[in-house]
């Protein structure tokens, strides 16, 4: 599997094992064929696993846990998350913690490699008045300059984590902000579809202006990790679980028929040919979400298939407007 430089991170797969399908988020699948897909992942060449105590209530790190015995691969690297909000400033340390020790705990492990802020880094405090329901997933710009960001520092110097990053779904303003301040992110997970949708976790108005923040990232010096690239299921033939018709995810769904079809009229899968897509955009790695060998495998064959030719970039833009 090829290699990309990573930030200034040690170079990594252009493929990434994410931690949804592994706390099976995404459809029916079981612990024993997660575990298998793990050290499928590793045989293929995979040498970074993306994880977070919200993927399955820990189940996603359990699962690695138990792929390893708390003995990592040689280059194989491990992420982990923490759901931060709005706490009282006293309580923000405490809580950054415990999710790191819980993570290692079930991962078996001593150290993260990469750890990010899970929630969305936002304009200011009276930003959360408009999203209530959102209010923890999100977390104030000057809560995180203040009080986050200089924890981070200080967990790199004590040995519990390599390197910080920002999960780049937030208001993307803010992100750009943040990717030209010191100390900048060591990585940044970004939207990269051919909707360029976070579906059910876009909580601001506008474009996400994924694209420019993977422009602003690399002129930055930041890893850039592609997420979402079959938008959870919306770019795929289809979504594997109920969910109502008003949800984000059926909405990109319906809004990606015409993608559907030109696929159709070439002959491939939907879901191959969108993470072909994600891997031909400015991205290092892209973050897989699948749940089982089967979906592995594919994904592989698909980064093995290489980059998009730009002609059919263009014609898969042209297919959703």
């Amino acid at each position: 599997m090829r290699t990309h430089a990573f930030g200034n991170l040690s170079p990594v797969s252009s493929l990434t094992l994410g931690g949804g399908g592994l706390g099976m988020l995404w459809g029916a699948t079981t612990f024993d064929e997660c575990v298998a897909t793990v050290h499928a992942a590793v045989e293929a060449g995979i040498t970074l696993l993306d994880l977070a105590p919200r993927y399955g209530d820990g189940k996603a790190e359990e699962v690695v846990g138990e792929a390893f015995s708390g003995r990592l691969p040689s280059q194989v690297r491990v992420t982990s998350k923490c759901n931060l909000g709005n706490p009282p400033p006293s309580e923000i340390e405490g809580i950054l913690r415990r999710s790191i020790e819980d993570s290692l705990r079930r991962l078996r492990l001593k150290r993260l490699d990469l750890f990010f802020l899970h929630s969305n880094v936002v304009p200011d405090a009276a930003y959360l008045a408009a999203w209530p329901d959102a209010n923890s997933r999100m977390t104030p710009y000057a809560v995180f300059v203040d009080h986050v960001r200089p924890l981070f520092v200080r967990l790199i110097e004590e040995g519990i984590i390599g390197a910080w990053g920002l999960t780049g779904i937030g208001h993307p303003d803010i992100i750009l902000r943040l990717l030209h301040e010191t100390p900048a992110p060591a990585a940044v997970q970004c939207i990269a579809n051919l909707l360029d949708s976070p579906g059910g976790l876009k909580f601001f108005d506008g474009p996400t202006k994924a694209r420019e923040i993977m422009a602003a990232a690399h002129s930055c010096g930041v890893g850039v990790m592609g997420i979402r690239a079959v938008q959870a299921g919306a770019l795929t033939t289809a979504i594997d679980r109920p969910l109502p018709d008003d949800h984000p995810e059926v909405r990109d769904y319906v809004r990606a028929a015409g993608f559907r079809r030109l696929c159709s009229q070439l002959g491939e899968d939907p879901a191959i040919l969108a993470h072909r897509y994600a891997l031909s955009l400015d991205v290092d790695t892209v973050v897989l979400g699948v749940k089982n060998r089967r979906e592995l495998a594919a994904c592989v064959a698909a980064e093995a298939a290489g980059r998009l030719p730009v002609e059919l970039m263009a014609q898969i833009d042209a297919s959703v407007g």
